[in-house]
Protein backbone atom coordinates (compact mmCIF):
# COMPACT_ATOMS: atom_id res chain seq x y z
CA UNK A 1 0.00 0.00 0.00
CA UNK A 2 1.34 3.45 -0.90
CA UNK A 3 0.44 6.39 1.35
CA UNK A 4 0.68 9.95 0.02
CA UNK A 5 0.38 12.67 2.67
CA UNK A 6 -2.34 15.05 1.49
CA UNK A 7 -3.36 17.60 4.12
CA UNK A 8 -3.61 18.55 7.78
CA UNK A 9 -7.03 19.37 9.19
CA UNK A 10 -7.54 21.62 12.18
CA UNK A 11 -10.75 22.10 14.13
CA UNK A 12 -11.89 25.71 14.32
CA UNK A 13 -14.51 27.39 16.49
CA UNK A 14 -15.44 30.06 13.95
CA UNK A 15 -14.87 29.14 10.29
CA UNK A 16 -15.33 32.65 8.91
CA UNK A 17 -12.85 34.16 11.39
CA UNK A 18 -10.23 31.44 10.80
CA UNK A 19 -10.60 31.67 7.03
CA UNK A 20 -10.06 35.43 7.14
CA UNK A 21 -6.96 34.97 9.31
CA UNK A 22 -5.21 32.37 7.12
CA UNK A 23 -5.99 34.17 3.86
CA UNK A 24 -4.93 37.60 5.14
CA UNK A 25 -2.04 36.69 7.45
CA UNK A 26 -0.42 34.02 5.26
CA UNK A 27 -1.79 34.84 1.82
CA UNK A 28 -3.30 31.37 1.49
CA UNK A 29 -6.01 30.78 -1.10
CA UNK A 30 -9.12 28.63 -1.03
CA UNK A 31 -8.82 25.56 -3.26
CA UNK A 32 -11.82 23.57 -2.06
CA UNK A 33 -14.76 23.94 0.30
CA UNK A 34 -17.88 22.04 1.17
CA UNK A 35 -20.39 20.65 3.62
CA UNK A 36 -19.93 17.25 5.25
CA UNK A 37 -22.79 14.69 5.46
CA UNK A 38 -23.33 15.54 9.17
CA UNK A 39 -23.61 19.30 8.46
CA UNK A 40 -20.05 20.33 9.28
CA UNK A 41 -18.19 22.64 6.94
CA UNK A 42 -14.64 22.58 5.64
CA UNK A 43 -12.38 24.87 3.64
CA UNK A 44 -9.07 23.71 2.15
CA UNK A 45 -6.30 26.27 1.67
CA UNK A 46 -2.94 26.28 -0.09
CA UNK A 47 -0.08 28.69 0.31
CA UNK A 48 2.03 30.15 -2.47
CA UNK A 49 4.60 27.63 -3.70
CA UNK A 50 3.18 24.71 -1.71
CA UNK A 51 0.92 21.80 -2.59
CA UNK A 52 0.40 20.90 1.07
CA UNK A 53 -3.11 21.80 2.16
CA UNK A 54 -4.49 23.12 5.40
CA UNK A 55 -8.10 22.16 6.02
CA UNK A 56 -10.21 24.24 8.40
CA UNK A 57 -13.02 22.12 9.89
CA UNK A 58 -16.08 23.30 11.77
CA UNK A 59 -18.38 20.67 13.32
CA UNK A 60 -21.89 21.34 14.62
CA UNK A 61 -22.68 20.35 18.22
CA UNK A 62 -24.24 16.91 18.50
CA UNK A 63 -22.32 15.34 15.59
CA UNK A 64 -19.87 12.50 16.14
CA UNK A 65 -16.89 14.73 15.31
CA UNK A 66 -17.85 17.59 17.61
CA UNK A 67 -16.24 17.93 21.02
CA UNK A 68 -15.94 20.93 23.31
CA UNK A 69 -12.91 22.97 22.32
CA UNK A 70 -10.00 22.69 24.74
CA UNK A 71 -6.72 24.53 24.40
CA UNK A 72 -4.10 22.23 22.94
CA UNK A 73 -6.53 20.14 20.89
CA UNK A 74 -6.35 22.24 17.74
CA UNK A 75 -5.10 19.43 15.49
CA UNK A 76 -8.09 17.72 14.01
CA UNK A 77 -6.70 15.09 11.66
CA UNK A 78 -4.10 14.17 9.05
CA UNK A 79 -5.15 12.81 5.64
CA UNK A 80 -3.44 10.30 3.38
CA UNK A 81 -4.41 9.32 -0.16
CA UNK A 82 -4.28 5.54 -0.67
CA UNK A 83 -5.17 3.07 -3.43
CA UNK A 84 -7.87 1.37 -1.33
CA UNK A 85 -9.12 3.06 1.85
CA UNK A 86 -10.79 -0.06 3.28
CA UNK A 87 -7.68 -2.19 2.73
CA UNK A 88 -5.47 0.55 4.19
CA UNK A 89 -7.75 0.79 7.25
CA UNK A 90 -7.29 -2.92 8.05
CA UNK A 91 -3.56 -2.81 7.28
CA UNK A 92 -3.02 0.10 9.66
CA UNK A 93 -5.03 -1.60 12.42
CA UNK A 94 -2.68 -4.58 12.08
CA UNK A 95 0.26 -2.16 12.34
CA UNK A 96 -0.92 -0.67 15.63
CA UNK A 97 -3.46 2.01 14.69
CA UNK A 98 -6.65 2.18 16.74
CA UNK A 99 -10.11 2.05 15.11
CA UNK A 100 -11.91 5.39 14.78
CA UNK A 101 -14.49 5.23 11.94
CA UNK A 102 -14.40 1.85 10.19
CA UNK A 103 -15.39 1.53 6.51
CA UNK A 104 -18.76 -0.03 7.40
CA UNK A 105 -19.72 3.03 9.49
CA UNK A 106 -18.25 5.65 7.14
CA UNK A 107 -20.41 8.32 5.57
CA UNK A 108 -18.84 9.17 2.22
CA UNK A 109 -15.05 9.37 2.57
CA UNK A 110 -15.01 9.36 6.37
CA UNK A 111 -12.73 6.36 7.04
CA UNK A 112 -10.41 7.02 9.99
CA UNK A 113 -7.90 5.34 12.27
CA UNK A 114 -6.13 6.86 15.29
CA UNK A 115 -2.39 7.02 15.86
CA UNK A 116 -0.92 5.95 19.24
CA UNK A 117 -1.61 9.41 20.69
CA UNK A 118 -5.20 9.54 19.46
CA UNK A 119 -4.62 11.80 16.43
CA UNK A 120 -7.20 10.92 13.76
CA UNK A 121 -5.90 9.85 10.34
CA UNK A 122 -8.28 10.02 7.37
CA UNK A 123 -7.83 7.56 4.51
CA UNK A 124 -8.89 8.80 1.07
CA UNK A 125 -9.18 6.69 -2.09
Amino acid sequence: MKYRFYYTGIRVRNLKRSLAFYTKAFGMRVVNRGTMPHGGQYVQLEGTGSRQRLELNWYPPGTRFYSPYRKGEEIDHLAFVVDDAEKAYHELIRKGAKPAVPPKKAEGTEIYVKDPDGIWIELLD
